[in-house]
């Protein structure tokens, strides 16, 4: 990874109820992940005043949804063990590189198991609810990341259709493997534009275009200056 993709993947770029609905998680959480004056943060963002997230903060906080099922993450224990894991690891953004950086994905979970001293193994239901969740992110070889987030509700059966890559479109939704912005298809949709013929002009499915519009009308509408 160049130094260039690692400043985009730092750079401030998204809200706190703008992320929230890219994870899917309500904003009353990702607000206690992000710590506040009583309490301590998971996640270190890449601004605080306003506070905005970075590709990597988006990351992290996916990585924490996933474990939701796992651990109470509100528990002192669960928070510090997540603390100490990330101490032990030298680089940056260690939920990122030692959950999604790794051979055995489940390696970070049997660390976890250990340090939060759990009394019984996770269940099958759960884990794979936490390996559903790491595979809406994949790697390549040189360690950069594709991020395709759930359009409706976390369940095996979404498509990734939907990818958010600091490397294209400045990391806004796109379809995926395209540079195509879900908000224009939207746009255009809202204009009266029908779903076949913006299939048709930008090569794509019937199908593609319609997963745009519903990830579109599942965000926040813009709050009037």
């Amino acid at each position: 990874m160049t130094a260039q993709n690692l400043k985009l993947y730092d750079e401030p770029a998204y809200g706190i109820s703008e992320a929230a609905v890219y994870l899917k998680v309500p904003v009353s959480t990702l607000r206690y992940w992000l710590g506040s004056r009583n309490i301590q943060p998971i996640i270190q963002t890449a601004s605080s005043d306003p506070v905005r997230l970075s590709f990597m903060n988006l990351l992290e906080s996916h990585a924490l949804a996933a474990m939701t099922k796992l651990y109470n993450l509100k528990l002192p224990k669960v928070r510090a063990a997540l603390r100490k894991i990330s101490e032990q690891a030298p680089q940056p953004h260690p939920l990122v590189t030692q959950v999604f950086l790794t051979d055995r994905r489940d390696l970070f979970i049997e660390r976890m198991d250990r340090l939060v001293n759990v009394s019984a193994k996770s269940s099958q239901l759960n884990l794979d609810f936490y390996r559903m969740y790491l595979e809406r992110v994949e790697t390549d070889p040189k360690g950069l990341f594709r991020f395709f987030p759930f359009v409706v509700e976390p369940r095996a059966s979404e498509p990734k259709t939907i990818e958010i890559n600091p490397m294209i479109g400045f990391g806004k939704p796109v379809i995926a493997g395209t540079g195509i912005s879900t908000a224009i298809i939207a746009s255009r949709f809202n204009a009266r534009e029908s779903i076949a013929a913006l299939a048709e002009e930008y090569g794509r499915t019937p199908q593609e275009i319609e997963e745009a519009i519903r990830w579109e009308r599942s965000l926040p509408l813009p709050i009037a200056a």
